[in-house]
C-alpha cells in the first residue's frame, strides 16, 4: 500500500509513505494518515472524527461519518499509538473510538453488540469483552 507523504520538487515525483521513517509518525489531537489517493494528496484526519479502524484482507481502513480511507498502519501499530487516546480494540479486526459508541447490548453468545453514533453495528468479540467491560466500568 503506497501513499504519498510529500511532493519532491527536485525529483518532480511523489515521495512514498514507505520512504518516511516510522518514527516520524506523530499522533496528537490532529493525526496524519496518508491514503492511497491520486495526485499525491495528503489527508489530515482529526482523531475525534474517527469512528473506527478495521483490518480486512491485510488492508487497514479508517472510517469517519463521511469517508472510508485506506491507511498504511496495521491495527497493532494503531493500538500502540492510540493506547492513551479514546480508542479500544474490540476484536481481532476492529479498534473503535469509545466516544462514538451510542449503546452496548449483551448478546446470548457472550459478545456485545455496539451501536455507533451513525447507527452502524459492530461486535465486541468474547476475547475482548472483559477488557472493554473493565475499561468502561460496566
Amino acid at each position: 500500500m503506497l501513499g504519498c507523504a510529500a511532493w519532491d520538487e527536485a525529483a518532480g515525483a511523489c515521495v512514498a509513505w514507505d520512504a518516511v521513517p516510522p518514527s516520524s509518525f506523530q499522533v496528537s489531537t490532529t493525526c496524519p494518515f496518508f491514503t492511497k489517493e491520486v495526485n499525491c494528496t495528503q489527508f489530515w484526519v482529526n482523531l475525534s472524527e474517527v469512528l473506527y479502524f478495521e483490518s480486512v484482507d491485510n488492508h487497514t481502513f479508517l472510517y469517519t461519518q463521511e469517508d472510508v480511507m485506506e491507511i498504511k498502519q496495521r491495527l497493532y501499530e494503531l493500538e500502540e499509538i492510540l493506547s492513551d487516546k479514546d480508542f479500544v480494540r474490540i476484536s481481532k479486526s476492529l479498534i473503535v473510538n469509545i466516544n462514538k459508541i451510542r449503546s452496548l447490548k449483551p448478546e446470548l453468545n457472550r459478545t456485545i453488540l455496539v451501536t455507533l453514533c451513525n447507527g452502524e453495528l459492530l461486535y465486541i468479540s468474547r476475547k475482548y469483552v472483559p477488557f472493554v467491560r473493565k475499561l468502561l466500568s460496566i
